[in-house]
């Protein structure tokens, strides 16, 4: 196994499974903590805040531990790709700040991510996570296309 550690960005999407298993192809056995970021609050749990019946961080717990459950089954994923995998479940204002941050701290060799495949009017209005985590991230990263798309 090689001794550095890599980043694998998971939300349990299609497109996630498939980078799986791509980086596995590439890559090869490794360490690797796979990652998913939730919102700190959705839309619907920011009015609900207004409520003096939601206590504190109560919302943003829950967020993280949606989170870290996704994780754990990209984690196992992972296991069976070939990785030594562990799960990491977090919550960020904007999802590729929380990799950029998550990838910075482990001081991951490569982030590996997965691509819905927008492109033109579509993406600038949807965004596209893994075009910002590569703006951003100041280390390699391996953007995994939708199946067929290779």
């Amino acid at each position: 196994m090689r001794d550095t550690q890599i980043l694998i960005c998971y939300d349990g999407s299609d497109e996630a499974h498939h980078a799986i298993d791509v980086a596995a192809e590439l890559l090869g056995p490794r360490r690797a903590v796979v990652l998913d970021i939730g919102p700190v609050l959705t839309t619907a749990e920011s009015f609900a805040t207004l409520s003096s019946v939601v206590p504190g961080t109560a919302f943003e717990d829950l967020n993280e531990d949606d989170a870290l459950q996704r994780a754990r089954a990209g984690a196992e994923l992972a296991g069976r790709a070939g990785f030594t995998a562990q799960a990491r479940g977090e919550t960020a204002a904007g999802a590729w700040e929380g990799i950029v941050d998550v990838a910075e701290e482990i001081d991951a060799a490569v982030i590996v991510i997965g691509s819905r495949g927008l492109n033109g009017a579509r993406e600038l209005f949807e965004g596209s996570v893994s075009h910002e985590v590569a703006a951003h991230a100041g280390r390699p990263v391996l953007i995994v296309p939708p199946k067929g798309d290779e």
